[in-house]
């Protein structure tokens, strides 16, 4: 499932540029994540890097976009062509 970035955010900007896909901008209150570019770095890292370096804990699993780990597999693939998933 993609992860989204809760009203917990503080807008630090540490999540941004760990996404492997650039599915994180700044939106007007905080930061948000495209689920249509959040693969959870499947196919990149082992962990969610957006997690890994928020101070608040912001990036939880969006419930509202549930995925498989195939599925999941199949968005880094048309994201990124040609790249084999580590």
């Amino acid at each position: 499932m993609a992860f989204k970035i809760t009203e917990d955010c503080i807008s630090c900007a540490a999540c941004e540029s760990e996404c492997p896909n650039a599915a994180i901008s700044e939106g007007d209150d905080r930061f948000v994540i495209d689920p249509d570019k959040c693969t959870e770095c499947v196919g990149f890292f082992d962990t969610q890097q957006c997690s890994a370096v928020c101070p608040v804990d912001a990036p939880v699993s969006d419930p509202d976009h549930v995925e498989t780990k195939e599925q999941l597999l199949a968005k880094f693939r048309k994201l990124n062509p040609g790249k084999e998933p580590k």
